[in-house]
């Protein structure tokens, strides 16, 4: 092998370790007290030859606001109620636990997924949560109290919860960011 195929492997050894995902410990659902909040329901028809076949899908959001841990899923049934259960169970298997100071962020962030953002911005003490909808149901299902938010770009429900994960994902706490500038966390 010449060392130009070798260069070209490494590259590409380099560009499928970029792509790996990170594996993520997966939080027991069992340990916390989740409280759940449905955050839409959506009536859908199927046609079919003997006629319209009724469904329902519905989108959850379950918290622990004391743990600061929440998750989304979405269920999708006959009825109802077997939607919202097994919108719950789905939450349930994808949990996250976000970083948080006493009852805000610690900084601003803006979370994407297609077409949609949203904005986090921390808010001083007594300002509540400034929010609409989806991403309401969120903060309030993790324990935020103060936060003001934007939704830009879709209203879409579905985008907007995983545009506010994406979010709530990047939020890094002070003790992390001083250890990736090499400093102590009261320099800061």
């Amino acid at each position: 092998m010449d060392c130009q195929q070798l260069g070209a492997r490494s590259w590409w050894l380099e560009l499928e370790n970029r792509r790996m995902p990170t594996v993520v410990k997966k939080l027991d659902a069992g340990a916390y007290q989740l409280k759940d909040q449905v955050v839409a329901i959506n009536r859908v028809t199927k046609v079919v030859k003997g006629g319209k076949n009724l469904s329902f899908a519905a989108l959850v959001v379950v918290g622990d606001p004391s743990a600061a841990v929440v998750g989304y899923g979405s269920g999708k049934a006959k009825e109802v109620p077997q939607a919202i259960r097994k919108g719950i169970e789905s939450a349930k298997k994808n949990l996250l636990r976000v970083n948080l100071t006493q009852t805000s962020i610690p900084h601003a962030v803006l979370g994407r997924f297609g077409s949609g953002m949203v904005l986090l911005k921390p808010a001083p003490e007594g300002t509540g949560v400034i929010a609409g909808g989806a991403v309401r149901a969120i903060m309030t299902s993790v324990g935020i109290q103060n936060v003001l938010t934007k939704s830009i770009g879709t209203t879409n429900p579905h985008n907007v919860i995983k545009a506010t994960f994406d979010a709530l994902r990047k939020l890094k706490n002070k003790e992390v960011v001083a250890g990736m500038r090499g400093k102590a966390a009261e320099e800061l």
